[in-house]
């Protein structure tokens, strides 16, 4: 069949794909898959998929820096121009074919991103100026505006060992609930059943999941322990101990703990080695938090300043002073890794911009002290304070507003203990004083997931779920590489050495500059001048002549002492006098 005929019965040209084609054909199915009709949402994505638009611009952009070729003669420009538009046949053939099959891979790309990307984030809107998003509550939303998979997510859980915590796992598939007085529990949040419980008999402050939902650590009173997903105890860590807080780095396979004595240590679990062990020399600490964008540990403390910890470095990387006079309570970072969210003693909630280490904004809690705070996927800053949750929309983060989002108040339940919103769903779970309450705040959640990452998949099997802890191990990264700034990791120096070496001189002299000189001692009888200092200094440095001069004034010391002319001259001489010769 040719290629006309394949044109006829597919006029479009997108079930046709340009293998083993000719040249005609293959620009032929270009030229269609070109003049069809899209929207502009649609052309901006082809044109991010499309190689040949790219190097098309690159090869513009070198054409039209002519600073190489002023170097060349006439006739090296003449060979270039011949080597460029040479009229090979065979090559123009196949640079054709290369052509549409680009162009088809990017259209391609594109359908399936607009495919797969279907579901779209959603907020609560106003219908006129007088309503507000904070009246409405979780019982009206559950029987008026939510369908029956997502009302079945708000819900109450009374326990009897409270208070409770509660963190989810990477997919948002499962959670974690741990009380206080040792229960510890294993919950399906998608199907909302119970996985596994048991009780470890004594206090748990926190707990977290490692790299999926079949191993967790829990904080203990003196050490740290892992468990399966069915309560076996697997390792007892007694580097991590007393423990306060607790978080995980996937993509380090480290743990990190922090507890009464004040230092932060690092357990690689893929090894089991302690990687290393900061001491913060601040007191104990109750709040760890990581940047998810550059895997930084943020620490608050009890003076209300909060420092940035790498294991790179055996000091903090930053300190910022929040609050003044008042401990850290709670602190949060959204997913960019640019913004964080500290919550004091004070009262106070402030916007920080990590990237110039400066308060944007602040907000004010009228009704207690903010005890626990996180950001959504989507920016939705979530705030639990007393008996009340408030969440603000995500332009309260980058700009100050005047109203929350939403409010939702929890009755006669004690002091919120923590709030964690769950990956990929709506759904925002608090443990307090009676157990675990789930709400649902609309727009909170990424609605697509990304399949290039591991175990961010909810629904996946055994095999995949170890295919994926495979990958995951042999993509590791070094715990080095953990910076401030993730760009300077694989980067080229571009200065020349003597740059290097002045900006090395510049750092070296900053660093001195506040060192005090050692005023020196001013000395009498002409020992401080100039000449006497250098002569001293020259004292101890010893060369061939300083040898030489010392070796002939010995020889003249023995050969004086050992004449007989100088004996009888002080045979002779009284002993009085001998001390004048």
């Amino acid at each position: 069949m040719t290629g006309a005929e394949h044109a006829g019965e597919d006029p479009e040209g997108e079930s046709m794909i340009a293998r083993g084609m000719s040249a005609t054909v293959a620009k032929q199915q270009h030229h269609t898959l070109r003049s069809k009709k899209r929207t502009s949402t649609d052309r901006s994505l082809i044109a991010k998929y499309d190689d040949a638009t790219r190097e098309s611009e690159r090869l513009s952009r070198i054409e039209k820096d002519t600073s190489s070729s002023k170097k060349l003669d006439y006739y090296k420009k003449r060979a270039m121009d011949k080597r460029i538009y040479r009229k090979d046949k065979a090559v123009k053939a196949k640079l054709q074919v290369y052509k549409a099959k680009r162009f088809e891979a990017a259209v391609a790309a594109a359908d399936a991103q607009v495919i797969l990307h279907t579901e779209t984030p959603g907020m609560l809107e106003i219908e006129h100026e007088m309503e507000r998003t904070t009246s409405l509550s979780q019982v009206e939303l559950k029987r008026n505006h939510l369908d029956e998979q997502t009302a079945k997510q708000i819900y109450d859980l009374t326990l009897p060992y409270s208070p409770y915590g509660c963190k989810f796992d990477r997919s948002g598939r499962y959670s974690v609930l741990y009380g206080q007085r040792g229960h510890v529990a294993l919950m399906d949040s998608y199907h909302l059943n119970l996985h596994t419980e048991f009780n470890v008999n004594e206090r748990v402050r926190d707990a977290t999941f490692l790299h999926n939902f079949s191993l967790m650590a829990v904080a203990q009173t003196n050490h740290t322990y892992i468990y399966d997903d069915t309560g076996t105890e697997i390792h007892k860590l007694n580097e991590l101990s007393d423990p306060f807080a607790l978080d995980f780095l996937p993509y380090h396979w480290l743990l990190a703990g922090i507890g009464r004595s004040g230092h932060l240590k690092y357990q690689d679990t893929s090894t089991g080695q302690l990687v290393c062990s900061q001491t913060t020399k601040l007191g104990p600490c109750h709040v760890l938090r990581q940047n998810p964008s550059t895997a930084v540990m943020h620490l608050g403390h009890s003076n209300g300043t909060v420092t940035l910890w790498s294991p790179a470095c055996s000091k903090f990387l930053a300190k910022v002073l929040c609050h003044k006079g008042a401990p850290i309570a709670s602190l949060a970072i959204d997913l960019s890794g640019n913004y964080m969210v500290t919550g004091g003693a004070d009262r106070q909630i402030k916007i920080w911009d990590i990237r110039k280490f400066q308060c944007t904004h602040s907000y004010f809690v009228p009704s207690g002290v903010a005890t626990s705070l996180d950001i959504s996927q989507r920016r939705v800053l979530g705030i639990g304070h007393a008996t009340h949750t408030t969440f603000w929309s995500p332009e309260a983060i980058t700009r100050k507003c005047k109203e929350p989002y939403m409010h939702h108040h929890i009755p006669s339940c004690g002091s919120i203990d923590t709030l964690r919103f769950r990956p990929f769903e709506d759904v925002c779970a608090v443990g307090h004083g009676k157990g675990i309450s789930s709400i649902v705040v609309p727009g909170s959640a990424e609605p697509n997931l990304d399949t290039t990452e591991y175990n961010l998949d909810p629904f996946q099997d055994k095999r995949q779920r170890r295919e994926a802890e495979v990958r995951a191990l042999l993509d590791k990264l070094d715990p080095n590489m953990i910076t401030l700034d993730p760009s300077e990791i694989g980067g080229i120096e571009e200065s020349t050495p003597d740059v290097r070496q002045e900006r090395l001189r510049d750092k070296q002299e900053q660093a001195n500059a506040g060192k005090r000189t050692k005023k020196q001692k001013a000395k009498k009888r002409g020992r401080s001048k100039v000449q006497t200092q250098l002569r001293r200094k020259q004292r101890n440095v010893v060369d061939q002549q300083i040898i030489k001069l010392r070796e002939a004034r010995e020889k003249e010391k023995a050969g004086e002492v050992g004449s007989p002319e100088v004996r009888q001259s002080e045979d002779l001489t009284p002993k009085v006098l001998q001390r004048f010769i």
